[in-house]
């Protein structure tokens, strides 16, 4: 038996997890380069030792180290029992179990996956599937207000999108609202609760859903909890809703109390172990569903809470508003958070970073950016993956065109910038789950990080770039026609290190899409062998072009160019 090969699953999620009624999906990994094929052999977990079935797994990819394996095994009864057979191309095997590596299937023992409760094949919102997502920062969108945002929403319909998320619109004596005075009123700068009705009624009308930004995390010092605490100490009826460490409470020179991130004075930690606490929080978050009809929350600093508290807000929430989203911002791995019992997906900033290194930075080659996609891809389920908001930037990072114009390699910098911020965005809206695009975004704005990523929005046509406007207008629209690149699975195609270009496919059913990405200052001349269908032509959907499938097909990708073909 051979005793070098590395392999690595447990029988929960993200290693098997429901994908539907019936079906578990199993997920393995094994030592790279090790070429091995492998199968799940499965039965019912009361059957008899020796009845198991056997199942051929697919190779997904290579995520560096290791290579992903998986497979979707069907159960009439949701009690599963497998293990794994993995067989070299010298003819070597060996059995891969809950009891480790062995020789023989009884040493290896076999995994239970108990039963498959139906509450755990997590159900997204029927909206979110399709969903182009749009990042508001109210005070620099449109004169900074409520009804400014409502008078673009015909803009934002043009452009293609489905959703807005806005930044905190609540009473805050910040610009940019995240130390919160007051969790119930619109801070008056942006409008009042009319105007936040008002604007959701329009968007609604335009098919247009709304998302808005909670913090639970921390509140404002201006709290009126908080403020309790400041004037009656230990004796205030609040002093449980926030980690105090000593008394009287002091904020000068340093803070005695816990704080968002360092020392942050006027944002005091909430204490969600501490049942009023979450009891106030919760009413809040159902108060704006109920009194404006909102269509989802994205939860602020979400990794910092008492998970306990999301388990119970997704129950209630859902229970009441089953079409609701619920999205954490976790700007690490978020798998943890999404198993189905917490968000529904989460903002990406994993993924921001490869792109940024791949597309902007170029410091990273085709074969590390598709390993780093599988790497994040295989650490959650697909139905978090799903409801994952891929972003290129957000009013917490530096502009993504500026990071383009600022890095790069040797050549033309402030030449290719432009085309490599394209190749991004077109990978945003061909890749899985949904994109979110930073407001100013499509229009070419510029800016560092805070606060210079947060100037007003352009307006003035001659202050646009029309050319990347049309760019994300019709990639939208493209996203919006072909349910492949909505719903379909996403499989690496191939990788050319040493002319930058690489190659995936989404899968929907019987139809694929290959996207083709030239990184580079090179033309790149590709023969389609793979991509061959049964059907006449291929289709270009950019360009319309339409290539013959009859013997040797060649195409040619410009210099940082792409093809969508279909």
């Amino acid at each position: 038996m051979p005793t070098h090969w590395f392999f690595y699953h447990t029988a929960e999620d993200p290693f098997a997890f429901p994908a539907g009624p019936g079906a578990l999906k199993l997920r393995l990994f094994v030592q790279g380069g090790q070429q091995l094929c492998c199968t799940v052999i499965h039965s019912d977990r009361y059957d008899s030792p020796g009845s198991e079935q056997p199942l051929l797994m697919e190779r997904i990819g290579s995520a560096g180290a290791y290579e992903i394996h998986e497979a979707v095994i069907l159960t009439e009864t949701g009690k599963c029992r497998y293990l794994f057979h993995a067989q070299n191309p010298a003819g070597e095997y060996v059995w891969f179990g809950e009891r480790g590596v062995a020789g023989n299937r009884e040493h290896a023992g076999s995994f239970q996956y108990a039963y498959m409760h139906r509450p755990e094949a997590l159900k997204l919102p029927s909206w979110s599937t399709g969903a182009v997502v749009y990042q508001i920062y109210p005070s620099s969108f449109n004169h900074g207000t409520l009804q400014g945002i409502t008078e673009k929403i015909p803009y934002l319909q043009e452009l293609g999108v489905t959703a807005i998320y806005m930044t905190p619109i609540f009473e805050s004596p910040s610009e940019h609202k995240y130390n919160t005075s007051d969790y119930y009123r619109i801070d008056p700068a942006f409008g009042s609760i009319d105007d936040l009705k008002a604007l959701v009624e329009e968007a609604h009308r335009h098919g247009i859903k709304v998302l808005l930004d909670a913090v639970f995390n921390h509140a404002g010092d201006t709290f009126f909890a908080f403020k309790d605490v400041l004037e009656h100490g230990e004796h205030s009826r609040y002093k449980d809703w926030f980690f105090i460490r000593s008394y009287p409470v002091r904020q000068l020179p340093s803070p005695n109390y816990e704080t968002f991130a360092k020392a942050e004075v006027t944002m005091p930690k909430l204490n969600m172990d501490n049942p009023a606490t979450a009891d106030y929080m919760l009413a809040v978050a159902q108060y704006w569903v109920r009194e404006a009809g909102i269509d989802g929350w994205r939860l602020d600093v979400a990794n910092e809470v008492n998970p306990q508290f999301w388990t119970r807000l997704r129950r209630e929430l859902k229970a009441e508003f089953p079409e609701l989203l619920l999205i954490g911002e976790i700007m690490h791995a978020s798998g943890p958070w999404l198993r189905g019992d917490q968000f529904d997906g989460g903002m990406n900033y994993v993924l921001r970073e490869a792109v940024l290194e791949f597309f902007a930075l170029q410091s990273g080659g085709p074969a590390r950016f598709m390993e780093q996609l599988l790497h994040a891809e295989a650490l959650c389920n697909d139905q978090a993956n799903s409801a994952m908001f891929q972003l290129l930037g957000s009013h917490d990072t530096e502009r993504f065109l500026t990071a383009c114009k600022e890095n790069g390699r040797g050549w033309d910098r402030e030449g290719t910038a432009l085309k490599r911020m394209k190749l991004a965005v077109f990978f945003q809206l061909t890749y899985i789950g949904i994109p979110m695009i930073y407001y100013g975004d499509e229009v070419g704005m510029e800016g560092a990080t805070d606060p210079h990523c947060r100037k007003p929005m352009l307006w003035q046509a001659q202050e646009q770039n029309a050319e990347l406007h049309e760019w994300y207008k019709t990639l939208i629209a493209l996203r919006k026609q072909h349910t492949i690149l909505q719903k379909g699975s996403f499989r690496p195609w191939f990788t050319d290190e040493v002319r930058g270009v690489l190659g995936f496919v989404r899968r929907w059913e019987q139809d694929k899409i290959g996207v083709i990405i030239n990184n580079s200052p090179n033309a790149y001349q590709l023969e389609l062998c793979s991509l061959r269908s049964d059907k006449n032509v291929l289709t270009d959907l950019l360009s319309g072009a339409t290539i013959r499938n009859s013997g040797r097909i060649l195409v040619e990708i410009e210099p940082f160019g792409c093809l969508l073909l279909y």
